[in-house]
């Protein structure tokens, strides 16, 4: 089986050129959010101008798309060695409070492409079907084994979890003390059936002790 050949010349350059601007975005957006970011602070740290920038990424729209991808991106990376849906958004839940300008992004613009005209309408409706769907195959298999809760349907538990983890990143914004992973353990919990019920209620008197 031959080796697919890696993208050379022109076509190579314009790939580490995007991903070169993608990353300077992610700094500038994670420290100041979608109304603090500049083009120019991005294209500065990028070590090109400003057209330069809009040559990878058309508008600043598309940038700012591109960043919550990869911000997706490499939130499913950091949780691919997690077994269940639940905790899979505790442990992003945790990193997001490291991120805040990030936070502040995605809370901006989810709201905003609630309009059909706006550019990350079709983003947005595509990850929340994406995700709903993921987490609720995830949560049916749970079922199946009896770690989970069967009074609920599945699709109705992953679009709570989506909605909670959505409406606490809100939350956090206004209030940082808002402790965002401990609500998120906390409705796990309520989903959890038979044994692996008394098993959390196990795990959350120890950690009480421990306190």
């Amino acid at each position: 089986m031959s080796t697919p050949r890696k993208p050379r010349g022109p076509y190579r350059k314009g790939i580490e050129r995007r991903e070169q601007i993608l990353r300077a975005a992610l700094d500038v957006f994670s420290e100041h959010g979608e109304r603090g970011a500049s083009l120019k602070e991005i294209a500065d740290r990028a070590g090109m101008s400003q057209a330069g920038v809009l040559h990878y990424f058309g508008s600043r729209e598309e940038l700012l798309l591109a960043v919550l991808a990869q911000r997706d991106a490499l939130d499913a990376e950091a949780t691919a060695d997690v077994m269940s849906p639940g905790d899979a958004v505790v442990r992003t839940a945790a990193h997001n409070t490291r991120q805040r300008g990030l936070v502040d992004l995605f809370v901006t613009l989810s709201a905003a492409a609630s309009d059909p005209e706006h550019p990350a309408h079709a983003f947005f409706t595509r990850r929340y079907a994406d995700l709903t769907e993921r987490i609720e195959a995830g949560l049916r298999t749970a079922q199946e084994r009896g770690e989970v809760r069967t009074d609920v349907r599945s699709d109705q538990m992953a679009r709570m979890l989506l909605a909670l983890s959505d409406g606490l990143q809100l939350q956090w914004l206004l209030d940082p003390g808002v402790d965002m992973a401990e609500t998120l353990e906390a409705f796990n919990r309520m989903c959890l059936g038979g044994m692996a019920e008394q098993d959390g209620d196990a795990q959350q008197a120890a950690r009480h002790d421990r306190g």
